[in-house]
């Protein structure tokens, strides 16, 4: 049964106001026949009221920041990750605000079997609501049109989201403006590949035109003209671009933070070093850290600092390649710490001496981005900021996103910068790192 899509913002809020409600009573209910009861002061009808509202706001922001109420968004593993990730977090958040009010640390075992039931109550509610979901909403059928740099990539993405996406028909440009607008009436959308500026906007205003939605590739003058603001001085209105990157203030704050932040890291991270020291040396001779030559803001090149995971002299023809699939020079121990990004913790010193930022552009090495620039110019347009040992590119891309989807999502960030746009990121890389599909390997045929 297929509902008007008008109605889709209703059957997702009742998704979100049903987990919630369930999940804000489970607390409800432990914090007034547990908690409430054995701290010295107990609260009452008030008390209690403000502590169940405090819960709520934490885990809504939670649940808001890993993406915890995309239903029909986020596949179904990935929707049940983010809500498991967001209550580990806000019941963590809420132990030590109890401890607090206590002046000293409860038993938690309640709370582990509060966060036990929490996953119970996400894994049913979302499984079901996800099968309504899919019935109410079935995939689009969509017409992709493609031009002369090649889609698959596009499509082969598009069509990994089988739920919510069919691509029934890919049409080349050349085709012909007219015999693409008599095709688009035949399909749910259109997806717009990355095809010239003049086509693209004919398209773009049939479409607006005739009601009919439209998924479009951003080119880089897009991501610019984007995050423009408006210019009403004249009775023309004006967008206006400075591009002059992170202003004094904004610079100031961020080196703040990475101070902070990275010295608190050092020393919590510290008995890691350790056993992740170990396990290299049991695994393999040599040495535990691997130095790097990279790049940062303004095109400076300095050494990185990273766990070895792969054997020694694994680029001993002198060619540097990206690490691949199934590739047999990453150590066993190598896997795991890839995997879990581990291997990246050295990179707090990095960020302690400045060489690089908490959230910024991944930094590339100078061989690999001569290659890139060949072919994609605009990659120097990364190294406005320094380079980040997590990013907009990292979370939202992958390991293996191309060159030229990393350089828009990295300009996306860039553009768009806010600290409170830092602090999001940063708080999104724990959900990342346990993602396979983040870390997978280059494929031997891109």
């Amino acid at each position: 049964m297929k509902v008007d899509e008008k109605y889709k913002r209703l059957i997702k809020l009742i998704f979100t106001l049903g987990i919630t409600s369930m999940l804000i009573y489970l607390y409800s209910w432990t914090w007034n026949n547990y908690y409430n009861k054995i701290i010295e002061f107990p609260f009452f009808r008030r008390g209690n009221w403000m502590m169940i509202f405090l819960y709520g706001v934490i885990l809504i922001l939670f649940m808001n920041t890993y993406g915890g109420f995309k239903v029909g968004y986020l596949k179904k593993v990935n929707l049940i990750y983010s809500q498991m990730l967001a209550v580990i977090f806000t019941n963590i958040f809420t132990y030590l605000q109890i401890a607090a009010l206590d002046k000293h640390f409860l038993s938690p075992l309640q709370l582990i079997r509060m966060t036990s039931q929490d996953f119970l109550v996400i894994i049913l509610w979302t499984l079901i609501y996800q099968w309504i979901y899919s019935r109410l909403f079935p995939p689009r059928k969509m017409l992709l049109v493609s031009g002369k740099r090649s889609d698959y990539h596009l499509a082969d993405k598009i069509n990994s989201r089988e739920d919510k996406y069919e691509i029934c028909k890919i049409v080349d440009i050349d085709s012909g403006v007219l015999y693409i607008f008599g095709e688009i009436t035949n399909y749910d959308g259109i997806i717009i590949g990355d095809i010239n500026s003049h086509e693209r906007n004919l398209i773009l205003k049939y479409c607006y035109a005739n009601s009919i939605r439209t998924y479009s590739v951003p080119k880089i003058s897009d991501i610019i003209l984007k995050s423009s603001i408006e210019f009403n001085l004249f009775d023309s209105p004006l967008l206006l671009s400075r591009n002059e990157g992170l202003t004094i203030e904004q610079q100031f704050i961020k080196r703040l933070f990475d101070i902070l932040i990275s010295l608190i890291g050092i020393i919590i991270t510290s008995p890691l070093f350790m056993i992740i020291s170990l396990c290299i040396k049991l695994t393999d001779p040599g040495p535990v850290f691997f130095n790097q030559v990279r790049i940062t803001k303004d095109n400076k090149s300095f050494v990185i600092y990273k766990f070895r995971t792969m054997i020694q002299e694994a680029e001993k023809d002198g060619v540097a390649r990206l690490a691949a699939e199934g590739d047999c020079r990453i150590l066993p121990v190598g896997h795991i710490l890839r995997r879990t990004r581990l291997d990246e913790l050295p990179q707090l010193f990095n960020i302690l001496k400045g060489d690089m930022s908490f959230v910024g552009p991944r930094p590339e090495r100078p061989e690999l981005a001569e290659k890139i620039l060949e072919e994609i110019p605009e990659f120097s347009y990364r190294t406005k900021v320094k380079a980040g040992l997590t990013g907009y590119a990292q979370i939202y891309g992958k390991y293996n996103t191309t060159s030229y989807d990393k350089l828009k999502l990295d300009l996306t960030y860039i553009r768009n910068y806010s600290f409170l746009l830092d602090l999001k990121l940063f708080l999104m890389t724990p959900k990342i790192l346990f993602m396979k599909e983040s870390t997978e390997g280059v494929h031997q045929d891109l």
